[in-house]
């Protein structure tokens, strides 16, 4: 069976989002570890009133204000993206025991789309939010909804069909559930799948895994683009052997 590494459209809920918070919390514990050991070592080589340890002290207090100040919050902030999306995509599990066809985490090189769900009333998009809210649909931000919008093109782009965008808010009030604001709808997570399943079939089951597949094949294509860039620029980046000229050649 295919990884996720492999087969992008066997990506978990928040799979991208959780390994970036994995990432910038290793790299923030790597870097004061490595801080932390410097000082101590130059204190206990120097002594504690060395120009060098003073420096690496102050260091040490600045990186831990740039961390507590800016770092951690984004790493809230990235954690706090994460569960939501895990936990949407959680309640969109419901829907595959029902025969929808649900991908997870999907990148076409515009922006990540955070579920793409296919079943019997059509396409739709899901981008997630973690916003605490209270959330008044007239005023959403512009850029979100532009977002929004820009998965969706992109997906009717690779499908062929007219796809519906919606912003799920995993955790906040919303004031008017399932409005739509200039062609997003807009509905709290625990709404979702009642309001998914109440839509009018349009696809049979053959459409639907057909749909499925041309969004599958596009994804694996990017993928492998992306592999294949991937390996290119790591060969350039290697150092080149040494040309080796016979007795004859200059």
């Amino acid at each position: 069976m295919q990884s996720s590494d492999t087969d992008p459209t066997r990506r978990t809920a928040g799979q991208y989002a959780r390994a970036t918070v994995t990432r910038l919390s290793v790299r923030t514990l790597v870097t004061l570890g490595a801080l932390a050991v410097a000082t101590a070592l130059l204190g206990r080589t120097f002594g504690l009133r060395d120009p060098l340890f003073l420096a690496s002290e102050v260091t040490l207090l600045v990186s831990m204000f740039v961390i507590s100040r800016y770092v951690l919050p984004l790493v809230e902030r990235r954690d706090r993206g994460a569960a939501g999306e895990e936990q949407v995509g959680g309640l969109l599990d419901e829907l595959s025991e029902r025969g929808w066809l649900v991908i997870h985490d999907a990148t076409l090189g515009r922006g990540n789309v955070d579920h793409i769900v296919i079943g019997p009333p059509g396409i739709f998009t899901i981008e997630t939010k973690s916003h605490p809210g209270p959330i008044r649909v007239a005023r959403l931000h512009g850029s979100m909804l532009s977002q929004a919008q820009a998965q969706r093109k992109t997906i009717e782009r690779v499908t062929g069909v007219e796809v519906e965008p919606l912003i799920v808010f995993s955790r906040a009030w919303v004031d008017r559930p399932t409005a739509r604001r200039k062609g997003v709808r807009v509905i709290p997570a625990r709404m979702l799948v009642r309001y998914l399943l109440r839509q009018p079939s349009r696809l049979s089951r053959e459409e639907i895994e057909r749909r499925h597949a041309l969004v599958a094949q596009a994804l694996i294509e990017h993928h492998a683009q992306v592999h294949e860039v991937a390996v290119r620029r790591r060969r350039e980046r290697l150092p080149r052997p040494p040309v080796v000229r016979g007795r004859g050649e200059r």
